[in-house]
Parts: C-alpha cells; structure tokens; sequence
C-alpha cells in the first residue's frame, strides 16, 4: 500500500471513529456523490454508522437522472451542486426534507438549507467557488506583483515562462467539454456578459464572448499542451508537483496543494481572491451537499437524512477543517480559506441556477474545443454554439 493511501486511510478512519460515536444505521443506504476530499471524508463517516454502500464518481452527475428516475431509485442519496440539482428538481426526482429536519436536523445551520419554491430540497455542506492559488516563493524571486485580473495574471505568467523556473507558468481545469465551458461560463460573467436575451434565446455571440476566447487561446499558450485532458485533479497534481507557478482552481482543492503528506510544495502556495474580468470576479459562487431521492420508503428516507447529519457532526468538521469550506457548525476558516473568503466577499456572482444554463453550458462543452485547437475562428464558433443550444433548448420544449 502506497504511503499517500495509508494516510488517507488514517485520516478516514478517525472521521470514523466520531462517526459511530454519533449513529447506529440499521437501514441500508446506497449514497452516489462526486469524488474529492470532502465527500470522501462524509461518506466514510456515514459508513461507520453501517449498512451503507457509497460510490465516488467525478462523473456520476452523468448518471443521476436516470438513476433516480427508477422506481424505487437506484441510490438513496446523491451529491448536488447549483448546477446538478436543476434536472433532478425539474424532474422531480427529490424528497423535500422540511418534515425530516424538523424531526432530526436540529445541529444544521439556517444557511445550509437550499429552498425551491419554499421547500427544503437539499442540504447544503460547503461551499466552493474558484480563485487564484500561487507559488510565494517563486513571484517573490521574479520580482512579480500578485496579480488581481485575468490580464496581471497573463502579463505574470509570460515572465514565468521566460524565466523557466518550472515545467509551465499556469495549470487550469480546460479539459474538453464540461470543464473547458465552465471556464468560458466563468470568464463571461467576469465581462459582465448576460448569456440569454428576454426570451431566453442566446447572447454570446458578441464583443465580450469574443474577448474571452481570444483571452482562452492565450491561455493555452501558457498550459501543459495538453490542456485539453486537464481536469480539476490535473491541475492539482501539476502544483503539488511543482510543475506550474498559478492556477485558478477550485476552493476544495486548497487543502491538498498543501499537504505535506502529498505536495512537494508544502508550505509554498498561498490562496488570493478570483482574478477579476473587465466588469466582476470572473468566479462563480456554488454549494455543494446532499439530497435525498423521491422514489424510496420513508424508512430508508428517514435514515438517509440522519446519516447527512451525522456526516457533518461539529467533531467531524473540526477534525477535518482545513478540507473544505464547511458550513455546519464547527468550521474554522484558516490559510486554505482565504481565497474563497475573499472571492465571495467580493463580487463574484453564483452560478446560473436556471434550466436553460444546461442547454447553454452543453453546448459550450460540445463546440469550444474546436475553436481552441485552431478548427474554427472565434466568430464561426460561437454562432454554432447558439445554434446548438436553440436547437437543444428547443428539442427539451424550453424555446
């Protein structure tokens, strides 16, 4: 067994430890939720109350829908996001928890109840968002200034890169489709862009949404070649490994790039605020927690959400503060939370939280790489992705 792992497994097993101080699970629960850090240590604690079977996927909002759409559901609980809570609602696919909390949520707290239409529909745990993560020590020997916009960050990078003190100045999450679409999403909003007209038809094809692919090909110049294949955890190996100087990445990610016992630069990477567009933080602010699937018995309903509870236990979030951005009780923000503190302390908006950002954010995810690869000139690739999503959006009855 690998060093990395029997730590890990360490870490985990005193999660567990307070975990069966606190539950006795005698209903089987299947949980389905995206895989890092902070779902890892949630998901163990459940497993130490018993009876539970969890599976970890970075992909697995692919799958929910379907899932939860079987009678009774395929899993009990999922993961959710702004984003991937919105075709479970829109299908009806989770339990409103109001009666549930009321019976057993008294230890949450009022800001982690996420309401549709006055109902409680899910739980939120932490929140995340994305902002800047930096090599002190590699800006303080060039003389570099920390930069606050997306064109400092740039300008930075070229000096990086001329001084070839690492593999690559920058690393991002612009692995092609869901993630390289986010980084357009986040980037339009940081110009100020409004990505739908009053009826909903689309609004990208236009000076800002050009000025932010041509900002995305100068991106690339500056990333590992293969940026294409880049995801969240790329990214997050490429620091801990010392092979970039910057990254815009994900809050949740802040932990790790630090840790001794898997980071080779320890000690060396501060959080900042998100980089500024033109307008706003080009930034999205998201939640991340736990909802509960429609189609199973109350009973197993019932100890779904008490296993959420006690998944968030204040001796939980103590043990393990520094992993995310923890909304339950007991959270303590230290040097892994300044960025995001300062990031939603800004002006950063939260992601679209609307049934036609799906149809936008896919078919960004289907056309932006072949701008990025030189197929097509910015212009030509953004009049097919309109197309594309009046034509999905339409097909789905939203136009």
């Amino acid at each position: 067994m690998k060093m990395k792992t029997i730590l890990l497994a360490g870490a985990l097993s005193v999660t567990a430890n307070f975990a069966a101080a606190h539950c006795h699970n005698a209903v089987p629960v299947k949980t389905i939720s995206n895989a890092f850090p902070a779902y890892e240590i949630m998901t163990a604690a459940m497993q130490a109350c018993g009876n539970v079977e969890s599976e970890l996927d970075k992909d697995h909002r692919l799958k929910i829908v379907d899932a939860f759409s079987a009678n009774p559901s395929l899993y009990s609980m999922t993961s959710l996001t702004n984003s991937t809570s919105v075709p479970m609602i829109d299908a009806d696919l989770l339990r409103p928890l109001d009666d549930l909390i009321a019976a057993h949520g008294g230890s949450l707290n009022e800001n982690q109840f996420i309401r549709i239409d006055g109902k409680i529909m899910a739980i939120a745990a932490f929140a995340n968002t994305q902002h800047l993560m930096y090599r002190e020590d590699i800006l303080s020997d060039l003389g570099i200034a920390v930069p606050a916009t997306w064109d400092e960050y740039i300008a930075a990078a070229e000096k990086i890169q001329a001084a070839a003190v690492v593999d690559y100045p920058i690393g991002h999450y612009t692995k092609d489709g869901w993630n390289l679409a986010f980084v357009f999403v986040n980037h339009y909003l940081g110009e100020g862009g409004a990505f739908f007209n009053d009826d909903w038809t689309p609004s990208i094809n236009n000076e800002k949404g050009l000025a932010v692919l041509e900002r995305m090909a100068k991106l690339g110049t500056l990333m590992d070649p293969e940026y294409l294949v880049s995801d969240t955890t790329f990214v997050t190996k490429q620091m801990q490994q010392g092979k970039i100087a910057m990254a815009n990445l994900w809050a949740s990610r802040a932990g790790a790039v630090n840790d001794p016992a898997e980071s080779s630069v320890s000690g060396k990477v501060v959080m900042a605020a998100g980089l500024r567009g033109s307008e706003r933080i080009a930034s999205t602010i998201w939640w991340d927690g736990w909802a509960v699937a429609k189609n199973i018995s109350d009973e197993e309903a019932e100890a779904a959400f008490k296993l959420i509870v006690a998944s968030m236990s204040e001796e939980i979030i103590k043990e393990n503060n520094d992993d995310a951005i923890w909304l339950a009780p007991g959270f303590v923000p230290g040097d892994a939370a300044q960025g995001a503190f300062a990031t939603a302390g800004g002006d950063a908006v939260a992601y679209p939280m609307n049934k036609y950002i799906g149809s936008m954010h896919g078919a960004l995810g289907s056309g932006l790489a072949a701008f990025m690869t030189g197929d097509k000139d910015a212009a030509t690739t953004l009049a097919d992705i309109e197309a594309a999503y009046v034509s999905d959006a339409t097909e789905k009855g939203l136009l």
